[in-house]
């Protein structure tokens, strides 16, 4: 068993807190006594199981609305046994019933602020609900926006999936005439080799036509020639039988 004698600092007097050393003091099993100490302090004394009073030490060390405790000091002593519970030790009525008021009254000023944020974060709430509506609105407005492009970019991608289909058919239909105009060209040009070779062979024949047009010529100037002479000579002969030479 231990005893401890502990010294609470802090914003500890009018706020409640030895009702909560009470409390904590009732479920550790932990007797005593809590009391105010001139002039912002708070003295206990603990009696109880060593695990107890450790917990208990620690579990005074309260923050929470009102309640600040800053630090807690603690020294032990030999266990006496004196206590039969844990007691809060109240000063005069009138001072206890002062701090009561003070403790009333720091709640009800907090209870107000806590009401006023309440109200403005409701007003906020609201003000934030409102425009939630409205960006709701217009989230549905971009929605049906969305879907009405959305519809509009299906008819053009069919649009354009007709126009592709069109254009491959005239891709195709390009190709065959392309083939066939290959296919008139090849005939074009064997018909353009046959011509050359037409000519040719009219040239060839234009040539050998020359040379037999000069052979014939050489032949009747020498046939008219070889006449020519033949005929002086007989008219030479004829010349002489008559006496004319």
């Amino acid at each position: 068993m231990k005893r401890a004698v502990i010294i609470a600092k802090g914003r500890v007097q009018r706020v409640g807190y030895r009702d909560d050393v009470e409390e904590l003091a009732r479920q550790l099993e932990i007797k005593g006594f809590v009391e105010n100490i001139k002039p912002y302090d708070i003295r206990i004394v603990a009696e109880g199981e060593d695990e107890n009073i450790s917990e208990f030490i620690e579990r005074i060390k309260i923050k929470r609305v009102s309640i600040d405790v800053e630090s807690v000091e603690a020294r032990f002593e030999d266990f006496k046994g004196e206590f039969e519970y844990f007691e809060i030790k109240r000063g005069e009525w009138q001072e206890e019933l002062g701090e009561r008021l003070d403790a009333a009254g720091k709640l009800l000023y907090r209870s107000v602020e806590l009401g006023e944020r309440s109200v403005e974060l409701s007003e906020r709430s609201v003000e934030l609900g409102e425009r939630s509506v409205e960006l709701g609105e217009r989230s549905v407005e971009l929605s049906e926006r969305s879907v009405e492009l959305s519809e509009r970019s299906v008819e053009l991608s069919e649009r354009s999936v007709e126009l592709s289909e069109r254009s491959v058919g005239l891709g195709e239909e390009s190709v065959s005439i392309g083939k066939k105009m290959l296919e008139k060209q090849d005939e074009t040009i064997g018909l353009g080799e046959e011509s050359v070779s037409i000519g040719k062979k009219m040239l060839e024949k234009q040539d050998e036509t020359v040379k037999e047009i000069k052979g014939m010529r050489e032949d009747l100037k020498s046939y008219m020639e070889e006449r020519f002479d033949r005929l002086e000579h007989e008219v030479m002969a004829i010349k002489a039988k008559l006496g004319m030479t």
